[in-house]
């Protein structure tokens, strides 16, 4: 699939933005008493910092729709967003939020990007009194992580969008079955946020829902050697392998499962987490074709974002046209987190007022790149008000059929986003000869 239907120099006549170099904080129009300051803390260095990528892209879209500011309540405000970037660093994460709420006079935060960002800014923004809406980690890490407890109000003004167990058990159900294997799963989940919720969550789910799982046990981030795993996961013959590592992690893994015969073994090659985005594809050259994913956002989503003024088609192109880079599944997701800040803002009544934008946040129904979201339903049945589910589609790493990119990315099953349409039929992995 390619997605350059805008060239650099046509993206930049139509939108007047040059991404020589990021802007980190970029006054968008008015006085300061006027201004709406929008922090946004998040992975842009360091083994996350993927994740990143396209935060001064969004970032210039954004300042060029909203230019001549937004009318809230009769008034006119202009709109600023302060950046700052946690390395990839939980403690560093909750230390750059907490500078910015005492040092930098935002009016409410933003986040995305794995518990190890999300979570030590929220929590440093529920000890501050700071509305904080956040995105790009199960929504399960974000609650029960942070200490959550169902049927109370655990938190006043943090906020979670995003996917959890039941979305995973309803895309993988779906996603395996288009493939014929024994359903022996073999589980590579790390000791960290995301594994103890996956661990604790989606584990006893799949097994409910007829999968068998080996799980060998936890391993620590950043581990050399798998072999343990992938020994535990060839003498228990699986043929599906699901994983939720960080992605640098992810090709040391793969690397010594196609060494060690078991990618010769498998069918379904499931990534979480980590192959989200094409760099980590190229990095494993013909060993990625054909290796399987989830995706939270992909192009095809037939939304659009307000926030910076673009279809979902638009957004990848405007990127890729923008960066000289392929397009990936966090700029779909920030756009969709700008939407609904912009919305929960708007809601308010009174932008200024923290405590009615974090009211606005807890009764927010919006239209986002990633579909509509609507905390008035909650999760978990209703017992979790402070998250909203969001919905993934099965995508399959192909070899690219045309274009620039090494890979496209297809997407193969829709079962818990049925209105994203397929793009490809699902084929099983195929070790390259």
């Amino acid at each position: 699939m390619s997605t350059t239907g805008i060239t650099r120099r046509r993206f930049g006549a139509l939108f007047g933005t040059a991404l020589a170099a990021p802007a980190f904080i970029r006054p968008a129009f008015g006085q300061e008493a006027d201004k709406i300051r929008i922090g946004f803390v998040g992975p842009r260095s360091g083994p996350l910092g993927v994740f990143g990528d396209g935060d001064p892209f969004l970032v210039e879209r954004f300042n060029a729709t909203w230019a001549n500011g937004i009318e809230i309540g009769g008034k006119t405000y202009g709109l600023e967003i302060v950046l700052g970037d946690t390395q990839s660093d939980p403690v560093r994460g909750s230390q750059v939020a907490r500078d910015m709420i005492n040092g930098e006079a935002i009016d409410v935060m933003i986040t995305a990007s794995t518990p190890e960002t999300v979570n030590p800014v929220a929590d440093a923004c529920e000890a501050a009194g700071m509305p904080c809406l956040s995105t790009s980690a199960p929504w399960e890490a974000f609650y029960f992580g942070r200490g959550g407890k169902p049927g109370e109000k655990t938190f006043n003004w943090t906020y979670h969008m995003c996917f959890g167990t039941s979305n995973f058990v309803t895309l993988y159900s779906d996603q395996w079955s288009k493939v014929p294997n024994n359903k022996k799963v073999g589980a590579l989940i790390p000791s960290d946020a995301d594994g103890n919720a996956i661990r604790a969550g989606l584990i006893p789910a799949l097994q409910a829902a007829g999968w068998e799982i080996v799980d060998p046990g936890p391993y620590e981030n950043g581990s050399a050697d798998f072999s343990n795993h992938i020994n535990a996961f060839k003498d228990a013959g699986v043929e599906v392998c699901v994983c939720f590592p960080f992605p640098p992690d992810f090709p040391v893994f793969w690397r010594q499962a196609a060494q060690q015969g078991l990618a010769a073994q498998l069918k379904i090659m499931q990534m979480a987490k980590a192959g989200l985005f094409a760099p980590e594809l190229e990095a494993l050259g013909p060993l990625g074709y054909g290796l399987h994913a989830g995706a939270y956002w992909h192009p095809s989503f037939p939304f659009a974002s307000r926030a910076v003024g673009l279809s979902n088609a638009e957004l990848a192109s405007g990127y890729e046209a923008a960066s000289g880079k392929q397009w990936n599944q966090q700029v779909g997701a920030t756009a969709g987190l700008l939407d609904a800040v912009l919305a929960a803002l708007e809601t308010s009544g009174a932008p200024k007022d923290k405590a009615a934008v974090a009211d606005a946040m807890s009764r927010l129904k919006a239209d986002t790149a990633l579909g509509p979201v609507d905390f008035t339903t909650g999760a978990m049945g209703g017992a979790v008000q402070n998250c909203t589910e969001t919905h993934l589609v099965g995508v399959q790493w192909n070899k690219a059929a045309e274009g620039p990119w090494q890979f496209q990315l297809d997407v193969v099953s829709n079962a818990d986003h049925p209105t994203v349409p397929l793009t490809a039929e699902m084929t099983a992995y195929t070790l390259p000869g």
